[in-house]
C-alpha cells in the first residue's frame, strides 16, 4: 500500500466512525469564526492580523480536514504564526469555549467530541510553545498568563 492509500485508508476510517465530512469541517470553521468575530476578547486579536478572511477561512478549513480526517490539506506553520500573538490562557479558554459551543451545536455528538479533543490539544501545544516563546517553562498543570495580565499561574 502506498502512502497516499495508506491516508485515505485512514481518513475513510475516521468517516466512517465519526460522520465527519469536508462539508461538515466547512460549517465549523465558518460558524465558529463567525463567533470569534464577534467575541469581545479574540475579535481584537484576529482583526488586527486578517485582512482577507475567505483566505484564512479556506485555510483554516485544510487545517482542519488535516486535524480531524488526517488529509494532510494543510501546510504551515501554526506554532510560528501564533509565538506573536498578544495571548494568554484567558485566550485560549475562550477559543476552546467557543470551539466546543459550535462544534456540538453543528456536529453530531461522536464528530464533535472528535474535533474537541483535537481542539484541546493544539490550544494546550500553543500555549505551551507561546509561554517557552517568552522565557516562561510551564510545569504541568500550569497555565501562561501573560506579564501585562498577571503572573504565570
Amino acid at each position: 500500500m502506498t502512502g497516499a492509500e495508506r491516508r485515505e485508508a485512514i481518513t475513510a476510517g475516521i468517516m466512517e466512525r465519526t460522520g465527519i465530512t469536508e462539508a461538515m469541517i466547512e460549517r465549523l470553521v465558518h460558524g465558529f469564526y463567525a463567533k470569534v468575530r464577534r467575541d469581545p476578547m479574540l475579535a481584537p486579536v484576529f482583526e488586527a492580523r486578517i485582512s482577507e478572511w475567505e483566505a484564512h477561512l479556506e485555510q483554516m478549513c485544510a487545517f482542519w480536514s488535516s486535524v480531524a480526517l488526517m488529509t494532510g490539506r494543510y501546510h504551515g506553520t501554526p506554532m510560528v504564526k501564533h509565538m506573536p500573538l498578544p495571548v494568554d490562557a484567558g485566550h485560549f479558554d475562550r477559543w476552546l469555549a467557543l470551539f466546543e459551543m459550535t462544534a456540538r451545536e453543528l456536529c453530531p455528538p461522536v464528530a464533535a467530541a472528535h474535533f474537541v479533543e483535537r481542539a484541546q490539544r493544539i490550544a494546550a501545544s500553543l500555549e505551551l510553545g507561546i509561554a517557552g516563546g517568552q522565557g516562561v517553562m510551564l510545569a504541568p498543570g500550569e497555565r501562561f498568563r501573560r506579564r501585562e495580565t498577571g503572573a504565570v499561574q
